[in-house]
């Protein structure tokens, strides 16, 4: 069973945001056993989308489109899906009412452009949206059948969910499993070389590498008979990767770093501090996006000036002055102020030069200064030199600190950060 995904938006094919549906809808057809032939994006064109449909119905028994089922002038994925297939399109008298009782409920009248989200084309069924006002529609274009969804993602993957995977359950393979690993302190090439005799020694196994900076996620997919088996094949592939990678493997399936390092503090009764200059609020954002964390997060101190380290964590003026903000001496301070002031169980500080300016000879842009102090230990400080732009810095530094906390929390054996 083939398939292939097809994604609107001219801010797509420009490169202004990065095509996530597109990724999460292949790794769902994967783990049924579909082999996904082809990923496209075309503009917001109606003639451009109809020709990329009818190409890409030609050659797959599933085609999923994302995107352009909104209400304005240049959301035409409809009308290009009534060109291709040659009918007219039709009002849904049902789906109608409905957006108009979502815009009631918000105690406003329906836009009339938010009419034109109640057309699909003739013969269609359509595919309800519990989230959103734009509902999708499934129909059959010669011999594959198309789905069409919405480009916003949390919509989406609910449609898909209730309104796709039912549907395609029943004509799917299911003789494939796919798992993910989450991999952090190592490259990727140097991955892909500790794991490079998998495929060789495991016919039948595909291992696929994505960086998400500075994480890489290594997917292992497996085809057997039946989807059982290649399960147990799955797992057993993931087995191996782990044992090759150590520690550096700290997640399964999408567990992001931020959630794994919450459990630990969690599971230890761990509260942290959280004191960062460089970073600007990124770890604590970090940290806060995972459900449940004031469980264990007491405090972000963002004191991104010197005056802010004193006055917040009482840093001594002398000592910035002595030993300059980025500087391992400043981050124990930092970090051992944020315990204090908390009255936190372990606390965790990140200084350094984010860029691009303000590097010098002994601390060029990348210089990142890290420091864990714990109730009753003694302040660990670590050096990290990251490269790349601000973002790229400011990342990186965010995750070793995450990283220092949970090696701290679960007691991990060190793993380098310093090759990312």
């Amino acid at each position: 069973m083939k398939a292939a995904i097809l994604t609107v938006g001219t801010e797509l094919v420009r490169g202004e945001i990065v095509d996530e549906n597109a990724a999460w809808l292949a790794s769902r057809l994967t783990s049924l056993g579909i082999d996904v032939v082809e990923r496209c994006s075309v503009g917001d064109e109606k003639d451009r989308i109809a020709a990329a449909m009818t190409r890409l119905a030609s050659q797959a028994d599933v085609l999923l489109v994302t995107g352009g089922l909104g209400p304005t002038a240049d959301d035409v994925t409809t009308e290009a899906a009534a060109l291709a297939l040659g009918v007219p399109l039709e009002t849904d008298p049902a789906v109608l009412e409905r957006i108009r009782q979502r815009w009631a409920a918000r105690g406003r009248p329906m836009p009339p452009n938010n009419e034109r989200q109640a057309m699909r084309p003739a013969g269609s069924r359509p595919i309800a949206n519990p989230t959103g006002t734009a509902p999708g529609f499934s129909v059959t274009l010669g011999g594959c059948r198309v789905h069409v969804l919405p480009g916003v993602p949390s919509e989406m993957h609910r449609m898909y969910t209730e309104g796709v995977l039912p549907e395609l359950s029943r004509s799917a393979p299911r003789n494939a499993h796919l798992v993910s690993l989450r991999v952090y302190g190592l490259a990727e090439s140097e991955i892909d070389d500790r794991l490079a005799d998998i495929e060789r020694l495991e016919p039948g196994v595909r291992l696929g590498f994505r960086v998400r900076y500075p994480e890489v996620e290594v997917t292992i997919a497996a085809r057997a008979e039946n989807a059982a088996v290649a399960a147990v094949r799955a797992h057993a592939v993931a087995s191996m990767v782990r044992a090759r990678l150590g520690d550096a493997v700290y997640g399964e399936d999408g567990e992001r770093l931020a959630a794994v390092v919450g459990r630990a503090l969690r599971d230890r009764g761990w509260r942290l501090a959280v004191a960062e200059s460089c970073t600007g609020g990124l770890l604590g954002a970090l940290i806060t996006s995972v459900p449940g964390s004031s469980d264990y997060l007491l405090l972000d101190a963002v004191v991104y000036s010197n005056a802010s380290k004193q006055r917040v964590l009482g840093v001594p003026d002398e000592l910035l002055r002595a030993c300059g903000a980025v500087s391992a001496e400043v981050a124990q301070a930092m970090a051992e102020g944020a315990l204090r002031v908390a009255g936190a169980d372990v606390a965790v500080a990140v200084t350094g030069i984010a860029g691009p300016g303000g590097g010098t000879d002994g601390k060029p842009v990348g210089t990142v200064w890290l420091a864990l102090a714990t109730t009753g230990e003694a302040t660990r400080v670590e050096h990290r030199l990251f490269h790349g732009d601000r973002e790229r810095i400011q990342q990186a530094a965010a995750h070793a600190a995450l990283w220092l906390v949970g090696r701290a929390a679960s007691a991990r054996p060190t793993v380098s950060g310093e090759r990312i």
